[in-house]
């Protein structure tokens, strides 16, 4: 896939959100339907290809220096008309249209996560949902949470929902993006998630769905999912378990043989059978436990055949869930969704979504480059960081006035890919406040 076309895909999404721009703005028979020098197809462009420096000098860069280049007042008040739901169809557009030209496999592996953004506001932009006070006093600062399903072959986004941070759940956010996630012909989906994810109500949401989890759980000495069957004397293992859920104290429920029968209690999630109710659902997966060292075993639920996904594959699998963790460092740092240009929350959704674009069209770009291999060392890959910068440039308006050849840049700014290198993992997270806009250069 060359990179005209990957360009080609992003501005049909964008041309086709564009002509039909009366769903996503706040006036429809008004807003955004003049010809400006800003107008629908340029404001979204924008602020896909938009940095980390003012808006002044952005727009300057977008528009080439040239002297009808637009204020950032102006640009305000467009931005001021146009719902987030246009970046999110635009995302999703480019992702359906790079998909559709690429081959498919036999599975594709989705990796969940959140991430949480910090920002400044003003009481009067912002309502309280986003607020984080500093302890007792007023100061503090505004917040909202990205969930997002991450494909681990592609690194890339194919989903993400966004909320105020006091409204907060991943839980109800991976089952929204499970049920309406596209499934693609002939292709498994298997999602994977740590063990914040792991519920029977997750579980129920995939098979419903005919497809495959697998979720990183606690212990079996604990009190958690996996904390009450009947388990081999041995440590490590692999075995099949059935369960029947029930939500009701009723001991005429009747269960099948070799199925254990667990209650979920009210304050659990569960959309196949309401609380009281008689009815029951089954589920049957695997509980797989495994070393990790001397001393500590890891414990992990699943529906993937045991034929394919023998122990150790499933431990390869799940350690390579920690790319989307790689992916929220590259998207908040490299791509600069640290750095917002806004104050009111729904700036912010927009710029949230142009830069999960901003970043997926680099990595696609990153995907169909052909790296030619050497009698060198190591292996070597894309350096992310020039690559965005080169993705940034190649979808400004100059770019069409002084064609880019891409491919080739990129071929010269490769990286030795060092898998041998391991760094421990902080035990606690580690936080940044957002930043003033004064940090930027006027």
């Amino acid at each position: 896939m060359s990179h005209e076309f990957i360009k080609a895909a992003f501005s049909d999404a964008v041309n086709h959100v564009a002509s039909n721009i009366s769903r996503y703005v706040i006036n429809p028979d008004k807003d955004l339907t003049r010809n400006r020098k800003i107008g629908a197809a340029n404001l979204i462009s924008f602020m896909v290809s938009c940095g980390a420096s003012s808006t002044k000098l952005e727009l300057l860069d977008f528009f080439g220096l040239a002297p009808i280049a637009p204020s950032a007042s102006a640009f305000n008040q467009q931005r001021a008309k146009l719902k987030p739901d246009a970046l999110e169809a635009v995302f999703h557009q480019f992702n359906s249209s790079v998909l559709s030209m690429e081959k498919t496999t036999d599975y594709r592996f989705l990796t969940a996560d959140g991430s949480t953004f910090t920002f400044f506001s003003k009481p009067s932009f912002s309502t309280p949902e986003y607020f984080v006070s500093e302890g007792h006093s007023a100061k503090g600062f505004y917040s909202m949470h990205l969930n997002a399903l991450y494909d681990l072959h592609k690194h890339t986004y194919t989903d993400a929902l966004i909320q105020p941070i006091h409204q907060k759940d991943e839980f109800r956010a991976f089952c929204d993006m499970v049920d309406r996630h596209a499934l693609l012909p002939d292709t498994r989906d298997v999602l994977i998630g740590d063990r914040g994810y792991c519920s029977y109500n997750n579980m129920a949401h995939i098979m419903e769905k005919n497809q495959y989890f697998l979720f990183r759980t606690k212990d079996i000495h604990s009190k958690g999912l996996v904390g009450n069957f009947d388990f081999p004397d041995t440590d490590s293992f692999d075995i099949l378990v059935n369960v029947t859920l029930v939500r009701s104290h009723k001991k005429t429920i009747p269960i099948k043989e070799g199925f254990y029968k667990r209650f979920v209690d009210a304050d659990a999630s569960f959309d196949y059978v309401a609380y009281g109710s008689l009815d029951t659902y089954d589920l049957s997966f695997r509980i797989i436990r495994f070393p990790i060292s001397n001393d500590s075993y890891e414990c992990a639920v699943t529906n993937l055949p045991p034929a394919e996904f023998p122990v150790e594959r499933i431990k390869l699998l799940y350690y390579a869930r920690w790319g989307i963790e790689s992916s929220f460092r590259k998207l908040k740092y490299t791509i600069g969704l640290s750095n917002f240009h806004a104050y009111k929350p729904d700036y912010i959704k927009q710029e949230i979504w142009a830069k999960l674009i901003t970043y997926n069209m680099t990595e696609t770009l990153i995907n169909h480059t052909i790296i030619k291999k050497g009698k060198t060392k190591h292996e070597y890959k894309v350096n992310f960081s020039m690559a965005a910068h080169i993705c940034r440039v190649f979808l400004r308006l100059t770019a069409e006035k002084d064609p880019i050849d891409v491919m080739s840049l990129l071929c010269r700014e490769l990286i030795p890919i060092r898998n041998e290198h391991h760094y421990p993992r902080l035990k606690t997270a580690h936080f940044r406040k957002p930043r003033y806009f004064i940090y930027r250069a006027v």
